[in-house]
């Protein structure tokens, strides 16, 4: 199933990387904006899961679910980072994850532009193959433990204190960038596999879909990081509506209390 899923972002870095660059943007009618390297990417990874594993669901950005009920489901999102893709910025990447009786059992975390995948499947560890051809077992980062001490990491400040307009569930965001050691804006799946890598400490989304969850899931877990929503919510993180991911527990516990709406 690993080597599956690694050759389902295979395929879709084949649609994308022609169009990096070179792709006129569209927006959604939820005002997203979403290009041809994202729609042929995801209709190239369904079209050989119906060839392989026909019984198999499907779930992505870009179409409606299939047989999400089955055993195995995979969840797809072709372009993790849509704005950045269309920027022309390297900083996106392609996740796909299986699903087994609704809880991910690996993810592929593929960045083609940067040519580094980070992949891991429960009980096997998180892996890392990078330009050089290169694998590596990852773990977080040991080095921190308090906030003020931190290298961390958000998308954008949307459903927060600083830009409540989008979402209901306003976050504190601004305290979160004071106390920081450091904090930058990294964005979408890099900045949850950097944490993976142990290169920053922490990343924050304030809001999220199964899409974007369920890869990053298990790679967070099998590097050693811990995982919950922007409330310290486990259960069911797949469908959670913010996701954050820290190197420890002290650090987690510290980031909770600091983004809790005041």
């Amino acid at each position: 199933m690993m080597q599956f899923a690694l050759q389902l972002a295979g395929v879709a870095a084949q649609e994308i990387m022609p169009r990096f660059q070179h792709s006129e943007v569209e927006h959604k009618a939820d005002g997203t904006p979403v290009t041809e390297a994202d729609t042929e990417s995801e209709r190239v990874m369904r079209q050989l899961i119906r060839e392989t594993f026909p019984d198999h669901g499907i779930m992505g950005e870009e179409q409606a679910d299939v047989k999400a009920s089955s055993e195995y489901t995979w969840v797809l999102d072709p372009i993790d980072g849509t704005a950045s893709f269309a920027l022309g910025l390297p900083t996106f990447g392609t996740l796909v994850a299986l699903l087994r009786h609704g809880h991910p059992v690996l993810g592929v975390i593929n960045m083609p532009a940067l040519k580094e995948t980070v992949y891991a499947e429960l009980g096997k560890g998180c892996w890392a193959l990078n330009k050089a051809g290169s694998l590596e077992r990852q773990t977080v980062s040991s080095r921190v433990r308090k906030l003020d001490t931190a290298y961390v990491s958000s998308t954008g400040l949307y459903n927060s204190d600083v830009d409540p307009r989008i979402g209901s569930d306003t976050f504190t965001m601004t305290d979160l960038i004071q106390k920081a050691g450091k904090f930058r804006f990294i964005g979408d799946c890099i900045q949850h596999a950097m944490v993976i890598r142990g290169e920053i400490d922490a990343a924050f989304d304030t809001m999220m879909n199964p899409w974007d969850n369920a890869a990053i899931i298990p790679c967070v877990l099998e590097a050693g990081g811990l995982i919950s929503d922007g409330h310290g919510n486990t259960n069911d993180l797949v469908h959670a509506e913010s996701l954050l991911c820290s190197a420890s527990r002290d650090l987690h516990d510290e980031i909770l209390a600091t983004i809790k709406r005041k």
